[in-house]
């Protein structure tokens, strides 16, 4: 079983906004594989279903992004879900918008939900894809809770289409060949 786990915070104040990247690549992903993310668990949204005939759970924490990890290893414990088989998608300000970059692993990069799931989980082997949306221009937390600008959103809406075919990409053919054609 695979988990797809998009990082937001919950609620009409944060839709839209540059943090919420990985709930909106993940609702993309779920749309085109007609998931529906949408039962309440585990301090989150979770929805069941197959892609390519392997089990998919597709999941959202509720939590606010700085204690994702608290939501992210109840799923991963109740579903004995392997650490390799996780997929991360979030926001970063060190890629500019319009692109994504894949990573097998490594640190969160000062994301404190990816912090947060790392320390949960005890391993930073983690699967992820990273959405860009550029350094901030004025206060990082008020960048980060605002929408992007117009001339942004053309190219965020790109990479969250991206972000969605490569995660279609890495559960049809490994996540190499995704970084391989993504990045």
């Amino acid at each position: 079983m695979k988990l797809i786990v998009g990082l937001g915070n919950p609620g009409k104040k944060y839709e839209g906004t540059r943090h919420n990247m990985g709930f909106m690549a993940v609702d993309l992903f779920s749309d085109m594989a007609k998931i529906d993310v949408d039962k309440e668990v585990f301090s989150g949204l979770l929805g069941r279903g197959k892609v390519f005939d392997e089990d998919i759970l597709v999941f959202k924490p509720t939590t606010f992004m700085n204690l994702s990890g608290t939501a992210v290893s109840q799923v991963v414990h109740y579903f004995k879900i392997e650490k390799e088989d996780i997929i991360v998608v979030y926001d970063d300000m060190a890629i500019a918008p319009g692109n994504i970059r894949l990573r097998l692993n490594g640190s969160s990069g000062g994301h404190k939900g990816m912090q947060n799931i790392i320390e949960q989980l005890g391993t930073n082997d983690i699967k992820r894809i990273r959405v860009g949306i550029g350094e901030p221009t004025y206060d990082t937390v008020d960048f980060v809770l605002s929408k992007p600008l117009k001339e942004e959103k053309e190219l965020i809406d790109g990479a969250l289409e991206n972000a969605a075919n490569a995660i279609k990409e890495a559960l049809k053919s490994g996540f190499d060949r995704a970084m391989n054609r993504f990045n």
